[in-house]
């Protein structure tokens, strides 16, 4: 990736928060805990996993700037929902620690020298994840979060209109 890829790419990840805030300003808070399906998650337990995957996140990519090399783990994002009682957390605090881990990574990733950005760790899956793939991976995340909240509201906007 050139750096001017990576720039772009690290200013879309630093609006996803606010591209979250947007789409959450335009879907009542009473839709939030609708689930299109038992399977499917409804728009409360979207948020929550956000705050959960920027923990992971946060904590990756400090592994691959400071411990090359290393391995990264495998987490169940389906069994987080789950077991941690998603529906019982706060949304405010979730979307609250999400914007912040994506403004302090985004801090540190965008005055990192260019030769860290060839560090790589090897994933519990057996993948190797560099620098680059890392901020690929973490880069698109939200917008697909974005459209499943998207669904989720349609969804309900039609059961709700039948």
């Amino acid at each position: 990736m050139t750096q001017e890829e990576r720039k772009i790419k690290l200013k879309h990840y630093l609006k996803a928060y606010e591209e979250v805030t947007e789409l959450l300003r335009e879907i009542p808070k009473d839709v939030w805990k609708y689930k299109p399906d038992k399977n499917k998650w409804s728009i409360h337990e979207i948020i929550i996993h956000l705050a959960d995957s920027e923990v992971n996140a946060y904590q990756r990519c400090r592994k691959i700037i400071a411990e090359p090399g290393s391995t990264i783990f495998f987490y169940d994002q389906d069994k987080w929902a789950q077991n941690l009682d998603y529906h019982k957390q706060s949304t405010n605090d979730a979307l609250e620690l999400f914007r912040i881990l994506r403004k302090i990574t985004y801090e540190l990733l965008d005055t990192l020298p260019e030769n860290i950005w060839s560090n790589s760790v090897f994933h519990s899956d057996g993948s190797e994840w560099s620098l680059d793939k890392w901020l690929d991976i973490y880069e698109y995340h939200i917008t697909g979060h974005i459209e499943q909240m998207r669904r989720n509201y349609f969804e309900w906007r039609r059961i709700a209109y039948i």
